[in-house]
């Protein structure tokens, strides 16, 4: 077993309002990862990221809420593999989290989680139509649950959002379930013997759209009542009033400057009475919340300052913070947060973001997050000095799986591309002290899946999608300026260097635009009144200078790199892409089911001219190309189950030629490959379908098998470690389920000395789509550990995995097997 550490981790998050929860304690966020469970502190001071991601699920989770305890920290979570499970650490460090348990019993996927931790009781609600509620009872490290009751939902709809809480001093629990109706159904406990039952009290009516959100609040005055809001697609809030006895206190309502229309249709001052253990109660309508353009998908409860607030977020891109102005006993919208209606343009890539999904507050109520389309989560803080919120570090990921990798020259940046239709550039932020990495760029914001992607140099970079053709793109001045100021990274460009760039609305190029002062903005304007000025050809340079890493909303629309070149010629959709190490040729290949499409073809980054003939070897998709480190040789492999070895011509440096190919290369098809360091010869791996890594070393004019590696689940990513460690290869190994292994291969006789498995926790929950260690040359490669004193080093790994994670993690190697 390899131990290791993580440096960095970008996972988007889930589109799903319940899939996300703030610990009110801790201030540890966790929220849903496609099927894994992400940790971070947003108010950590250092910028630290994700530190954790928590596997176990095997479908996306849907919900996670964490269940306050005085000894340990619980998190729920529910996915659509029709589980809820139970994680568990010590309080802290809040790191160590373990599955304690597996609850089953729904037959549908699980939408939301409910928690009343005072009652020691939980409620889950699933597409089956059912809620189920739950006790759970915490000692140490042992958690016991039990299935108190299922309530089967009549009339049958979908719960899409659930709330708990006391009555009042009776500690009577109440029960709130929306879904796929404009209904809310109130439902309250009450206890025979040592048996909690719930029994439905109240039915409301008024919304006229499913209901996305449910949260209650107790009064300050406890003899208030409970209020609990209600947030539904027909983009209004809802607020009710539960009271003790029949006799409501006086209602406070927007309620203000409305239609009779609206009036008529929507406000009612029904009173729902209903009694428990012999106590009347009366629920009422209380208010109605104006203010939002698309549908509302949270609301939450804060009281901060005294005053209690309520924070909604909302498909219109907007978070809002509601409070009761006591003057006028309305409720009023104080603060809006997200995109003025002037930015939001169309739902193009860098028009609208799609909307917040999720919106929470802090525990102490003075910074607020918000999760967007782009699974990105942005964070407000409150400046009481300033008395204004301002936008702080979030963090991103992709949310879709990540399928290619790949580090720059010098290992200063990380650039991964993903099914979600972007290519996304990380680099290290050196803050004084303080090491963090962050996405610095998204200079790819595509229509297509993307495929793969290859840095040439620092400056550009080529990828390929669900299309015929690849496109290049070069990096402009404002992210080289970034780059060089808060990464210390070399970026010293020319001064024919790209300002910037954006994407016309229904266009899928990345065309160049300026980057004007503020001032010169202002003089252009005022000396061309009489002409319309093009925004789409200009930007101003206050949005992208920084001394921190760009926002989201700065990554979503001010990062993109201007597209450089087209390269033509490929029949399908491009499924391979790589680079010589001198950045002059550049080899693709594409989907194919013969042998006139499954060629190879070569590209000169001069001119960008294709170097013909293509190559011909394969007649399947060719699912991996790599060259030699000093470029003489192109390894190809495909499923065909064939590998072929292409040489440089010497009479033309630019063409390759057939030199060794094997047809029956592995028994199954063959998914990556890899050449060894040239110090030990000509010597490369391939992985196929069979569960075996094959090595072959060159012998006369062909290369013959010198050794099997057999795994236990098929290998679909191999990556060399460019230089040798002692007498031995370091081959990094990733298979189908997500393990990656560490193996040792004799340098002299090719023979596997031994396989190391690097801790699970560290490595994805599905496939390991493509590894990259990080280049020597860069100077966090090796620590700064004296090789004389210690023979470990320290080396960084970049991991795309099929979970939508991206992963770069610092393993620690001794140079003896």
């Amino acid at each position: 077993m390899i131990g290791g550490t993580v440096k960095y981790i970008a996972a988007g998050g889930n589109r799903h309002p319940a899939a996300a929860d703030w610990d009110s304690t801790s201030g540890l966020l966790a929220f849903g990862s496609d099927r894994n469970i992400a940790l971070w502190y947003p108010l950590n001071h250092h910028n630290a990221g994700v530190h954790t991601l928590l596997s176990g699920h095997t479908d996306k989770i849907n919900a996670v809420r964490f269940f306050p305890h005085k000894k340990v920290k619980i998190i729920l979570s529910g996915s659509v593999d029709r589980t809820v499970r139970i994680w568990c650490c010590s309080i802290q460090p809040c790191r160590d989290f373990g599955s304690k348990g597996i609850l089953t019993g729904h037959t549908g996927s699980i939408n939301c989680l409910a928690v009343l931790a005072e009652s020691g009781i939980f409620a889950s609600g699933a597409a089956d139509g059912t809620v189920k509620t739950w006790s759970l009872l915490c000692s140490e490290d042992i958690v016991i649950t039990k299935l108190l009751q299922t309530i089967t939902i009549s009339p049958r709809f979908f719960p899409l959002a659930l709330a708990l809480d006391c009555l009042d001093i009776t500690s009577a629990p109440v029960l709130a379930l929306g879904g796929t109706k404009s209904i809310i159904q109130i439902y309250v406990a009450e206890k025979t013997g040592e048996q909690i039952t719930f029994s439905l009290k109240a039915t409301l009516t008024g919304h006229e759209a499913w209901i996305r959100s449910l949260d209650f609040a107790q009064e300050s005055n406890i003899n208030n009542g409970l209020l609990l809001a209600s947030a539904s697609q027909d983009r209004y809030i809802r607020l009710w009033r539960v009271h003790r006895e029949e006799i409501l206190p006086i209602t406070t309502s927007s309620v203000y400057n409305l239609s009779p229309e609206l009036l008529g249709k929507s406000l009612s001052n029904k009173v729902y009475p209903f009694k428990v253990s012999g106590s009347r109660y009366s629920l009422a309508f209380e208010a109605l919340l104006l203010g939002h353009e698309d549908w509302i998908y949270t609301t939450s409860w804060k009281r901060r300052q005294g005053q209690l607030q309520l924070l909604s977020a909302s498909a219109d891109s907007s978070l809002a913070v509601w409070e009761l102005d006591v003057s006028s006993g309305i409720w009023v919208c104080t603060t809006r947060l997200g995109e003025i209606s002037a930015q939001k343009g169309s739902t193009s890539a860098t028009g609208s973001t799609g909307g917040f999904w999720i919106g929470l507050w802090s525990p102490d109520g003075n910074a607020v997050v918000s999760l967007g389309r782009t699974g990105s989560w942005r964070v407000w803080k409150h400046d009481t000095e300033q008395n204004r919120w301002l936008q702080g570090l979030g963090v991103s990921g992709h949310t879709k799986s990540v399928k290619a990798v790949s580090w720059s020259e010098r290992g200063s940046c990380l650039l991964s591309t993903s099914s979600d239709q972007t290519t996304r550039l990380h680099a290290e932020w050196r803050n004084n002290m303080d090491r963090s990495w962050h996405e610095f760029a998204r200079p790819q914001i595509h229509g297509y899946d993307l495929n793969c992607v290859e840095f040439l140099d620092l400056f550009q970079f080529v990828s390929g999608a669900d299309e015929k053709l690849l496109r290049v793109f070069a990096m402009p001045r404002a992210i080289a300026e970034i780059l060089e100021k808060l990464c210390g990274s070399t970026t010293k460009g020319n001064a024919e260097m790209p300002d910037a760039a954006n994407i016309p609305v229904l266009g899928l190029s990345n065309k160049v635009i300026d980057i004007l002062e503020d001032d010169d903005l202002e003089a252009d304007n005022n000396a061309y009144e009489s002409q319309a000025l093009d925004l789409d050809s200009i930007n101003r340079k206050s949005t992208i200078s920084h001394d921190h890493p760009p926002l989201e909303d700065q990554l979503a629309r001010h990062t993109l790199w201007p597209e450089k070149e087209k390269l033509y010629g490929h029949g399908y959709e491009i499924s391979a892409v790589t680079a010589s190490h001198d950045g002059t040729v550049v080899a693709t290949a594409c989907k194919a089911s013969s042998l006139e499409h499954a060629v190879i073809r070569l590209y000169e980054t001069i001119g960008w001219r294709e170097i013909k003939p293509a190559l011909k070897s394969h007649s399947l998709t060719v699912t991996c190309l790599r060259f030699t480190d000093e470029d003489s040789l192109l390894l190809s492999v495909g499923r065909d189950r064939r590998w072929t070895v292409f040489a440089r011509d010497e009479s033309n440096t630019e063409s390759y030629k057939l030199k060794a190919s094997n047809p029956k290369g592995h028994s199954r098809m063959i998914l990556s490959a890899s050449w060894a360091p040239s110090a030990v010869g000509r010597c490369f791996v391939t992985a196929g379908r069979d569960k075996s890594v094959k090595v072959w070393g060159e012998q006369r004019e062909t290369f013959e098998c010198k050794a099997v590696i057999a795994t236990s689940m098929a290998a679909s990513s191999l990556d060399f470690l460019p230089k040798l460690m002692g007498q031995s290869l370091v081959l990094a190994i990733g298979t189908e389920t997500g393990d990656l292994l560490i193996a040792r291969i004799n340098a002299g006789t090719l023979d596997l000395q031994v396989l190391h498995t690097v801790e699970q926790g560290l490595s994805p929950c599905l496939s390991i789509n493509d590894i990259a260690w990080r280049p020597q040359t860069s100077r966090e490669f090796v620590n700064n550990t004296n090789e004389s004193q210690s023979d470990h080093r320290t080396i960084d790994i970049a991991i795309a995995g099929d979970d939508t994670s991206l992963r770069v993690l610092s393993l620690t190697l001794s140079s003896s097997a």
